[in-house]
């Protein structure tokens, strides 16, 4: 295992970010499946701009990268990031979120990217 140390005020922010519940939850079922704006939307019942701006958020902070697959763009959590053992570290404390998305796909709203 590397041990790798990072500055103070990047923790901070970093642990900022995660002490919105709504971004914890998103980085956390992140951590497992990649997912796009829509089906946050879905899963948060809230608006799509407030989505993205959680998204924007994370992903300004490197947490989270996107890919475009066709009209979709796709957020994944960002596991080459120096702030991925502390994101390991608290997420390992949490309730897996799987139960979210099998929700959605029962819904019949989960995107096919292919």
């Amino acid at each position: 295992m590397i041990n790798v140390t990072i500055e103070m005020n990047a923790a901070a922010t970093i642990l900022k970010l995660l002490g919105d519940k709504t971004r914890l939850t998103m980085v956390k079922m992140l951590d497992t499946n990649d997912y796009c704006v829509c089906e946050f939307v879905e899963i948060f019942q809230t608006s799509q701009p407030a989505i993205s701006q959680h998204i924007r958020k994370l992903k300004n902070a490197g947490l989270v990268k996107e890919t475009r697959r066709g009209q979709w763009i796709i957020y994944s959590l960002n596991k080459d990031t120096e702030y991925y053992p502390l994101l390991q570290s608290v997420l390992q404390q949490l309730p897996n979120q799987d139960d979210r998305l099998k929700a959605l796909e029962r819904q019949g709203l989960r995107i096919s990217c292919e």
